[in-house]
Parts: C-alpha cells; sequence; structure tokens
C-alpha cells in the first residue's frame, strides 16, 4: 500500500459518516494529468442557492463602528459618547471630517470576499478528488438542462484548485467554480474559473463561467457513472 493511498483512505475515514449513504451521482475526469473523481452528495437547495447568489450578488458593507456601541443596562445600545470640546470629531478641522480618516466606515466587501465568506459557512454537498489528498468540499451543485437532452452541472468549491498546469490563473478566487456540459449519454467535458471568471445566470437561476465558448477546456472526457 502505498504512502499517497493510506493518506486518502485515512481522510476518507473522516469523512465516512457523511459518505455512510453514498453518492447519489459520480462524475470522473481528468484535469491536465491528473484524474478526477467528482462524489455528489444532493443537490444544493433554493434558499442554499439564493444566500449564495445574494452574498455574490449584494455583498454589502460591514456596519460602521459606531453602530459596534455596547449594550445598556436595559439592553439597548449604549449613548454615542459626546465628541470632544471644540467639534474635533466633527468640524472641518477634525480629522473624521475630511474624507472619513479618522474611523469613518469599514471598506466594503468584494463580491469575491463575501462569497468566499458565504461558501465557509455553507454545507458539505459533495467532494472533488484530485491526487491532493485532502480533496475539495463542494459547497454548491446545481444542474439546469441542456441542448439536445443534455445538461449543464454547476459545482463551486470552497478553496481554489491546484493543477499540475504551470499556466497562471486568470483569477484569483479563494474558491472554484466548475461548470460541467455533458450530453444525453453523459458525455463531455468541463471548465473551471481559473480560466475564467464567474457570474450568475439569471435565466438558469445558477453560478456559471462568463463566455464558457470560449474559454479553454479544463477537465477532459467527463463522464457520469
Amino acid at each position: 500500500m502505498t504512502r499517497q493511498f493510506s493518506l486518502k483512505l485515512a481522510a476518507l475515514c473522516l469523512i465516512s459518516p457523511v459518505l455512510a449513504e453514498g453518492p447519489i451521482l459520480t462524475f470522473t475526469a481528468t484535469m491536465g494529468t491528473e484524474p478526477v473523481r467528482i462524489n455528489l452528495l444532493r443537490w444544493s437547495t433554493d434558499a442554499e442557492r439564493d444566500k449564495l447568489v445574494a452574498a455574490w450578488s449584494q455583498p454589502g458593507a460591514p456596519a460602521p463602528a459606531a453602530a459596534a456601541r455596547p449594550l445598556a443596562e436595559d439592553g439597548n445600545p449604549a449613548p454615542a459618547p459626546a465628541p470632544p470640546a471644540g467639534g474635533a470629531g466633527g468640524g472641518r478641522g477634525g480629522r473624521g471630517g475630511r474624507g472619513g480618516r479618522g474611523g469613518g466606515e469599514a471598506p466594503r466587501l468584494t463580491p469575491e470576499g463575501a462569497l468566499a465568506a458565504a461558501l465557509g459557512n455553507s454545507p458539505t454537498v459533495g467532494y472533488l478528488w484530485t491526487s491532493d489528498v485532502a480533496g475539495y468540499a463542494l459547497r454548491y451543485a446545481a444542474r439546469v438542462p441542456g441542448e439536445n437532452g443534455g445538461e449543464r452541472v454547476l459545482l463551486v468549491t470552497d478553496r481554489r484548485l491546484q493543477t499540475s498546469d504551470s499556466a497562471k490563473p486568470a483569477t484569483n478566487y479563494e474558491f472554484s467554480v466548475v461548470e460541467l456540459r455533458l450530453n444525453a449519454k453523459g458525455e463531455g467535458e468541463g471548465k473551471t474559473s481559473l480560466s475564467g471568471k464567474m457570474a450568475v445566470d439569471t435565466a438558469a437561476k445558477t453560478f456559471a463561467l462568463e463566455n464558457y465558448p470560449d474559454l479553454p477546456v479544463g477537465l477532459k472526457n467527463v463522464r457520469r457513472k
């Protein structure tokens, strides 16, 4: 038994309670020179999808620091402290009066940062296995009808995929989006956000890759088992 196989077996044992009932669907493929196996435990619910789409589309901003005041004895926020004598906190000569240098709002979240945080709090719906012993947890999985009886399968991992390809990734997402396009026999190809940007497909109500036809193929020989 090789050391790599032993480590992968140990990793499987750690998640065996999750895989006890087995995957509902399995895909195999190759990514570069590496074999890939995707074990899907279930599809994401509409509520799970909406939460992630909202994080990407409307990342919002952290509340201003002043909103995080301690509570008074009656349970309500304590009154804001009075400004220093001379109005240094709000006048033209104060540091906080021009450009918000004196403790204004915190930097706004980017769509990438908001989605990465939301994925970290989402349930695991499957796993993507490569030569990486730990594997990649799938935090989102959905499928939509394709052409001529085929289908599109959309997956999002909570970590960026690592491949044997030395090419520099086109994006710096902390996660990865995988889009599989299969024919009616369950065979096809896949592309990833390592080579293209992600977006929300409003018509299909799911995540997708921008300009899919123009992106290089990342996963070859994809087959549904």
